[in-house]
């Protein structure tokens, strides 16, 4: 078994080596949890500086003259994209779509994402050369030095597009979590006689720390709101940004009070209890299912060391009255 790992490892020096990078991530992960962030820093200036540019028209000038970082490789990038002629396609509307609802707006962010596509399956097809046919790693095993690379080239052409769907799913929960407090929230601005943009503005301050996803989006409706000259076409943008139930049911409320002129505050109340009992009977579901979902964890892995700390020491004296015999 030793002779068919690659570089004279042994399975001792793997089992190590997977120790190793398992505590790192652990180490890593916990650092993580504990930095305090603010994730809305900056932002909220950004849609400000955003809106009065817009207001006066400098739009165009602002980004001509917005100094971008890493201006070099996105600039090779968009050469490389625009010379295969990839931003011309009917994917690219739809790939805009879903990076908007990752959260990721920037104009670049398609150039990268195409480029990316392109370059990563054949970077991580010439690696996975390399180490099979360069390096010998698999060399007893023809059919994994076969698999191998093809199905490494495959989770690379697949990384992307499952990174954006990651990102967009998370950014879609948090939002969903946070909606029945934003509510609330807004329901006490409009009973103080809060019009609908400000009410954005207060609930996007007041949410910043606790759900910056929700106050982000929040914060650019209320921008859009003051520039577009349909607002009905911002509170639509909401919903495309955030495709989720919820949200399209306070976009068609906020389309129908800014059109019939009914009581915001009684519709957006209505709206905060079933979203808060839905989250309720979401929360009550997963409960239900924990003890299902535990069984096979309990079986293969908690009662067998179990087993060892109840039988250990048993059969320790066993063995030593069999040896003293």
């Amino acid at each position: 078994m030793n002779d068919l790992l690659p570089f004279g490892l042994t399975a001792i020096d793997l089992a190590t080596i997977a120790a190793g990078i398992t505590a790192f991530v652990a180490v890593i992960a916990i650092w993580q949890a504990a930095l305090a962030r603010d994730p809305m820093r900056g932002r909220l200036k950004d849609l400000n500086r955003r809106r009065e540019a817009l207001k006066a028209g400098l739009m165009t000038q602002k980004r001509r003259k917005s100094p971008v970082k890493s201006k070099q490789g996105v600039d090779f990038m968009r050469n490389v994209v625009s010379k295969l002629r990839l931003l011309q396609s009917e994917q690219t509307k739809k790939i805009s779509g879903k990076l908007m609802q990752a959260g990721w707006r920037h104009k670049d962010a398609v150039v990268i994402y195409f480029f990316f596509k392109m370059v990563l399956p054949a970077i991580i097809a010439i690696a996975s050369m390399v180490m099979v046919y360069g390096f010998g790693m698999f060399a007893g095993d023809p059919m994994m030095a076969f698999l191998v690379p093809i199905g490494s080239v495959l989770v690379a052409f697949l990384a992307p597009d499952l990174l954006i769907k990651n990102a967009a799913q998370k950014r879609q929960d948090a939002i969903r979590k946070a909606l029945p407090d934003a509510l609330d929230l807004m329901v006490i601005c409009a009973e103080a006689g809060l019009t609908l943009d400000t009410a954005l503005n207060r609930v996007t301050h007041e949410m910043a720390k606790s759900s910056p996803e929700l106050a982000d989006e929040f914060g650019l409706t209320a921008v859009e709101l003051g520039f577009l000259p349909d607002r009905r076409q911002a509170l639509n943008n909401l919903a495309d940004r955030v495709p989720l139930p919820a949200v399209r049911g306070v976009v068609t409320t906020l389309v129908q009070t800014e059109r019939y002129g009914t009581p915001l505050a009684t519709a957006l109340r209505v709206l905060s209890a079933e979203y808060r009992n839905e989250r309720m009977m979401k929360a009550e579901e997963k409960a239900a299912r924990l003890p299902a979902t535990m069984t096979v964890p309990l079986i293969m892995f908690i009662l067998p060391t179990l087993f060892v700390v109840l039988l250990g020491p048993a059969a320790c004296q066993i063995s030593d009255q069999l040896i003293n015999r």
